[in-house]
């Protein structure tokens, strides 16, 4: 053999002519990027499945990541979904607010509307129908009542105040003080109650006034009220604790629209600054003749809002519209405002007019429209607006349907009220009430002049409101379970189960690195070759 070919051929087998294919290469530096990280990642199960030498002990590896690895993934997934179920919990929380608002103070006058006005009235309605020497103009309480009743949904419904029929604070509030300090009628606020005529708020949210609070430069707030209620213009026929229903008027007044008569006194609700008072359902009676004292406690509730709770603080447009009549009361969104104002919506879609027991609530949105609406008052001897209001009362399909704007309010400010009794007038104190009356624009009884006294102890009461304690109850709901809750239960089942961390994902994102840079290496390597005329690497 030649000696030049002895070399050649042991050149060829340390440098092959026929290297193994490039394909091969590229596979086997992937598999040693994969290889690599598997056996020196901290991910529990993956360095055994790499280093087994066996295919028994490989499969044994690779069941027991799988199986854990499942059950890791199961335990994830229903933290996650626990989550997205947004559970809450309530703390409770007694708090010292040494400087809180003093709330709002609404009273009516117990008579609602007053008799020697709706009298006046009333015989002006029998003289336009000739009826002045007839049986049939009985001067009644009863029949003025009824007439009452029909006469002022009638006024309403024209445009005409009502105010004449009313008690004015003027003529009835003797003495105000805050604080020490003297308040006047301009520090009230009004608005009109269906069932006791206007009423009056002392410390309301306004858009231009500055809440007071319950300890001022002076020291304690105390709100105290001298009030004179009239005994002798109440509908006296108004029965005490009972519901009438008359019949001797010219029409039949419906069972369901009643008036509860509370006797001679005052309807007052200790409430917070913001919310316009539901004084027919949560009023108190203060009778005259005695010294009212008023101590209250303060509790507040606070809900989270969506996705946690459906609560809501948001005003609808039509409650904006109601709150717009209200003298520049920056009042908030109230639920049970809210379902009154779709209940009268319900009723006008049924009857083409409003329920008349309530007087303030005739701005309406129909469904399906955008635009606020003034509707008219139902007269009373409408055999509709009763049955349409039970109706809506009664089927939740109706309110699902009418109330969809109608949630829980975020936040509640609710007050529990102690009272305590003194009687009243004091002697020394008789005179100056009896100047007061007199000198008022309100017309004397008619035997004032010998029953004077009487009258005084009769319709004469006060009352002193105050806070028994700085201590507020606070009720706060909270999530049970944060972000930083569910990242720490995934943390916890990896951990567990495969021992995964954060530095484990990073080596799992390393490997992904890695993978993807020799991929773009081949890319660009081919891409070089093209450039230069040289023939792309076989795959």
């Amino acid at each position: 053999m030649n000696p030049h070919e002895s070399v050649i051929q042991q050149a060829a087998v340390i440098f092959p002519v026929n290297p193994p294919p490039k394909k091969d290469a590229r596979l086997r530096r992937r598999r040693s990027i994969i290889r690599e990280f598997s056996l020196n990642t901290s991910t529990h199960g993956i360095p055994g499945i790499a280093r087994s030498e066996s295919i028994h002990n490989r499969i044994f590896w690779t069941v027991a990541f799988v199986i854990f690895l499942g059950i890791m993934l199961y335990f994830i997934v229903e933290t996650i979904r626990a989550y997205f179920e947004y559970p809450t919990q309530t703390s409770v929380e007694l708090k010292s607010e040494r400087s809180q608002l003093f709330p709002a103070f609404t009273f009516c006058n117990g008579g609602g509307v007053r008799y020697d006005m709706v009298l006046q009235a009333y015989l002006n309605y029998i003289q336009t129908l000739n009826l002045t020497n007839s049986t049939d103009a009985d001067l009644s309480p009863a029949n003025t009542l009824q007439f009452i009743m029909l006469y002022l949904p009638i006024l309403i419904n024209s445009g005409f105040s009502i105010d004449v029929y009313t008690f004015s604070i003027e003529s009835r509030l003797i003495q105000c003080t805050y604080a020490e300090s003297s308040c006047t009628a301009k520090d009230f606020t009004s608005f009109y109650s269906a069932t006791y005529g206007r009423c009056y708020t002392f410390n309301a949210k306004t858009k231009n006034n500055t809440l007071l609070y319950s300890y001022s430069n002076s020291g304690l707030g105390v709100l105290s009220l001298r009030l004179y209620l009239y005994d002798h213009l109440y509908i006296t026929y108004r029965s005490e604790g009972r519901r009438k229903v008359f019949t001797e008027f010219s029409c039949v007044i419906p069972v369901y629209f009643v008036y509860i008569y509370i006797g001679v006194a005052i309807m007052a609700m200790v409430h917070d600054n913001t919310q316009l008072p539901t004084i027919e359902r949560a009023g108190m009676t203060l009778a005259p003749g005695f010294k009212h004292r008023l101590t209250y406690t303060k509790k507040s509730v606070y809900s989270l809002p969506p996705p946690y709770s459906s609560c809501t603080s948001d005003i609808p447009l039509s409650m904006k519209s109601m709150f717009d009549k209200y003298n520049g009361a920056d009042y908030a969104y109230s639920e049970d405002i809210c379902y009154i104002i779709c209940q009268q919506t319900y009723v006008y879609t049924k009857c083409g007019c409003v329920s008349p027991t309530q007087w303030n609530v005739r701005s309406i949105i129909l469904p399906g429209t955008s635009q606020v609406i003034s509707v008219p008052l139902c007269n009373t001897t409408n055999p509709c607006f009763g049955p349409a209001t039970i109706e809506f009362e009664v089927t939740s399909s109706i309110i699902n349907e009418y109330c969809t704007a109608c949630a829980q309010q975020c936040s509640i400010t609710s007050f529990s009220v102690k009272s305590s009794i003194a009687t009243t007038p004091p002697d020394w104190l008789i005179p100056v009430i009896k100047s007061f009356v007199e000198n008022s624009s309100m017309p004397l009884p008619s035997d004032w002049n010998t029953e004077w006294q009487t009258h005084v102890k009769a319709s004469y009461l006060s009352l002193d409101l105050l806070s028994e304690s700085t201590l507020v109850e606070n009720y706060t709901q909270t999530a049970t379970m944060g972000f930083v809750d569910v990242l720490s239960n995934i943390g916890g089942q990896t951990g567990l189960w495969i021992g995964i961390s954060f530095l484990s994902l990073m080596e799992f994102v390393e490997m992904i690195y890695r993978l993807i840079r020799y991929h773009f290496y081949l890319i660009r390597r081919a891409a070089q070759r093209k450039k230069i005329g040289l023939e792309p690497e076989k795959s």
